[in-house]
């Protein structure tokens, strides 16, 4: 696994989202003067080996319970992006939250699948079916076809940065993670987490509905929300002194 560890300080740890890598973190470099920051790309993803196998949410959980014993880290803030929040709360299931001081949710929601009873699903499994056709046979489409709902407003630099990390994952590794953080549901473990939390989204709906981000605020015992009132998918770019006044604020106020 790939990473990046930078500054002293209380531990960091950011979690990228679903064929996304570390990269998208460059903005949150000036908290390396306050704190470590630790940044890492989940197998298959970024500059990480793409293992052919453990595509998995479970597994990246327990590649991520590796690392932080491989690195001796402990009292860590999380930082989950996007599928980084699923992979959290995986761990959480699995290793609970001895070695958490604070965890910060970012646009994500419990469960991405349309269910009964459940208002706030990204997609039904026939449009599901059709991402993972997609991932097969035009994966550059599909790049484009996220890229397109991830920002309000950025540059063709940004989006470019999007294309090319999207694009470096295999199309077999995009169909395997794709399809298993999809169908994944995290209802039941939100509430476990019992550290401070913050739950961060952009207020344009560009991916998800607010509402599917607020359950997760709702149902967390000790979670605050931050609404970033110009941004889509990515408060830390298109945001990033706001978002990165935010997560010092919370860590010093909250994660003592």
């Amino acid at each position: 696994m790939y990473y990046e560890s930078t500054g002293d300080g209380v531990p960091i740890v950011f979690l990228h989202g679903v064929l996304m890598s570390s990269r998208f973190f460059s903005e949150q470099q000036p908290l390396s003067e306050e704190y470590q920051l630790i940044t890492l790309d989940f197998r298959g993803h970024g500059r990480s080996e793409k293992t052919e196998t453990g595509h998995t949410l479970p597994q990246y959980a327990r590649d991520l319970e590796a690392f932080l014993d491989a690195q001796d880290l402990s009292d860590v803030v999380v930082v989950g992006w996007s599928m980084g929040s699923l992979v959290a709360w995986e761990y959480v299931r699995q290793f609970g939250t001895d070695r958490f001081r604070g965890f910060v949710s970012v646009e994500q929601q419990p469960l991405d699948l349309e269910q009964e009873g459940y208002d706030h699903g990204v997609f039904g499994f026939d449009e599901l079916r059709g991402l993972m056709e997609l991932a097969q046979t035009n994966p550059h489409e599909l790049a484009l076809s996220f890229i397109e709902q991830m920002l309000v407003d950025e540059p063709d630099s940004v989006e470019q940065t999007l294309f090319d990390e999207i694009t470096r994952v295999p199309p077999s590794i995009t169909s395997a993670i794709l399809f298993d953080q999809s169908v994944r549901d995290y209802r039941e473990a939100v509430a476990d987490v019992d550290v401070p939390t913050l739950v961060c989204l952009g207020e344009d709906e560009t991916m998800l509905e607010n509402g599917g981000i607020e359950y997760v605020a709702d149902n967390t015992p000790d979670a605050e929300v931050e609404w970033f009132p110009n941004s889509g998918h990515c408060p830390f770019l298109e945001e990033p002194e706001q978002f990165n006044h935010v997560i010092s604020s919370f860590i010093a106020e909250r994660c003592r």
